[in-house]
């Protein structure tokens, strides 16, 4: 089991536990919400988002992960058949996403919301791809596993182990973590009940970050060699 660091001391008071656990998540979403509103060009929004959160995780988070796997192969294992489960449903039915529980007012469409131009642009691509596989593995499985999961257990979470379980705290997540992904919500219930049984299995925050980029890091490979840009959304 990871052995994590007790709350930095900033001024005098102790910093919220949650913090190196939670910002990194928010600050995430908050950038996603403001794009929209910026008018910079789509490639230096890139640029810029990833290494704002990459500093944010580098200053915040970097001594709360224990850099060590309890089990290196089978995380990546796990990793490439979570990619399988994302992309199967619509290799083998076209049309599966176009139907209504998947295309609605309220989780939206299977539709990239990049502009056609960006699929040209280096700079846009590699941003892309580093935030996918570097930063979203590691503040979402701060986030979901390292935090919420165990937060819905106890609400002074770090006398939790990682990889406790109740019914309610693993549901909760894997519902969570599903409506997240808008038209891909039911894969992304099948990645949430596997990343969170593989948490379960390892009591390892690194093999869920691990998994979780194997992961991320075929679907990039996917998107960009077979222009399938609809799960870059």
């Amino acid at each position: 089991m990871e052995k994590e660091s007790a709350p930095a001391v900033r001024g005098g008071m102790a910093r919220h536990p949650a913090v190196p656990y939670v910002v990194p998540f928010f600050a995430y979403l908050a950038f996603l919400g403001l794009e929209r509103y910026l008018p910079s060009p789509a490639e230096w929004l890139q640029a810029a988002r990833f290494a704002i959160i990459f500093a944010l995780l580098a200053v915040m988070s970097r001594r709360t992960i224990a850099w060590r796997f309890s089990n290196f192969l089978g995380s990546v294992l796990l990793g490439g058949a979570v990619f399988a489960v994302w992309v199967e449903p619509d290799i083998l039915w076209p049309a599966y996403r176009e139907s209504w529980p998947f295309h609605n007012s309220i989780v939206g469409a299977a539709r990239s919301s990049h502009a056609a131009g960006v699929k040209a642009s280096l700079v846009f691509i590699t941003f892309r791809v580093l935030s996918s596989v570097v930063n979203v593995p590691v503040l979402e499985e701060l986030f979901w596993r390292g935090w919420l999961m165990r937060w819905l257990i106890a609400k002074d979470f770090l006398k939790t182990p990682l990889g406790a379980y109740t019914r309610q705290s693993f549901w909760v997540v894997a519902v969570l973590f599903a409506s997240e992904h808008g038209p891909y919500w039911d894969v992304g219930l099948a990645a949430g009940i596997l990343y969170n049984w593989w948490m379960l299995r390892t009591k390892s925050l690194a093999d869920c970050i691990l998994a979780h980029a194997v992961t991320n890091a075929c679907l990039a490979v996917y998107v960009l060699r077979w222009d399938q840009w609809q799960y870059w959304l």
